[in-house]
């Protein structure tokens, strides 16, 4: 099965490089506005599926992408500075139009996925750009940030991170939600299972945690500069769980009628995922302050989307 990336930076290389470690696919194509390092990082990452996997990687045109069941895009532009955040939006936008016209004429049936910050606006102008059922345009959404939240209760607790059943809703950004009254280690719920084990995880505890999620990606930019191993692997796990129609429960953006009163919004929520794109969204049970913080992030994102121009 044929998987497209768009934009060859470090986080669309870093995607094929899981991908081709992870055996996803069978053939993946990479495209840039700038052939030769689309090239090498394809080159350089075919040079390791010797030692892991068969998946063929190599460097096309958009033409290429002719068959792709997913396509990721990850292209984007930098904010310049004193630009606003609005204007580099309008920018994104545009080479927004460009790539996805582009690749809907080679691969009309491919289901796309959204890497490109800020996240969500971005998968909101992604749908409408293309036209497309909303289940067909995902963006990773808070698939990284909820994998944050489950190393770190994983270490707080001392168990394994994926015995840790926890979400982050809402945007990929600031205003995230990290939610506790449903999170579950095991079949036991988080807070129980933490006063069992001597680990109580108080308010304190929970605000520190949650502060951490958020502020990783800060971290990481001031040790090295940007993100991309994570959400690399993230973009991997959704693009595994559609090419093998999986049906796996997995926190990520999908343009959405309607959350807590705020309409026609891209942001994260425990969506389940197959061959067809997103198959159904799940709604956790949340508390009233859970349930406020959501549409918070919710207004946040409609600020943006609300005045962005197609």
């Amino acid at each position: 099965m044929k998987i497209g990336i768009v934009g060859t930076g470090m986080v669309g290389s870093a995607s094929a490089y899981a991908m081709a470690l992870m055996g996803v696919g069978t053939q993946i194509v990479l495209v840039d506005h700038n052939s030769a390092l689309a090239r090498a990082q394809a080159q350089d990452i075919a040079h390791a599926t010797p030692f892991a996997t068969t998946v063929a990687v190599r460097a096309g045109e958009y033409a290429d992408l002719d068959g792709a069941a997913v396509v990721i895009i990850a292209a984007g532009v930098s904010q310049k500075p004193g630009e606003s955040r609005l204007a580099l939006l309008e920018r994104n936008v545009e080479v927004f139009k460009a790539v996805i016209g582009g690749v809907m004429q080679a691969a009309p049936d491919a289901i796309l996925l959204i890497a490109t910050n800020p996240l969500d606006v971005m998968t909101f102008a992604a749908q409408r750009i293309a036209g497309l059922p909303p289940e067909r345009v995902i963006g990773s959404g808070t698939i990284l940030d909820t994998a944050r939240l489950r190393s770190l209760l994983g270490d707080h607790l001392g168990i394994a991170p994926n015995s840790v059943h926890a979400y982050v809703l809402g945007e990929h950004g600031d205003s995230e939600v990290c939610v506790w009254s449903s999170a579950m280690a095991g079949s036991v719920p988080i807070v129980s299972f933490a006063k069992q084990i001597g680990r109580p995880l108080d308010e304190a505890a929970r605000s520190s945690i949650a502060e951490q999620v958020r502020g990783a990606a800060y971290t990481i930019i001031e040790g090295k500069g940007a993100t991309w191993y994570g959400i690399g692997a993230g973009l991997a796990r959704i693009v595994s769980s559609i090419t093998d129609d999986e049906r796996t429960v997995l926190s990520v953006s999908q343009v959405t009628d309607e959350i807590e009163g705020v309409r026609d919004i891209a942001l994260s929520l425990p969506r389940i995922i197959g061959r067809e794109g997103i198959v159904a969204t799940l709604m956790p049970d949340l508390d009233a302050d859970e349930r406020a913080a959501l549409k918070r992030s919710a207004g946040v994102i409609s600020d943006y989307t609300s005045k962005l121009k197609f």
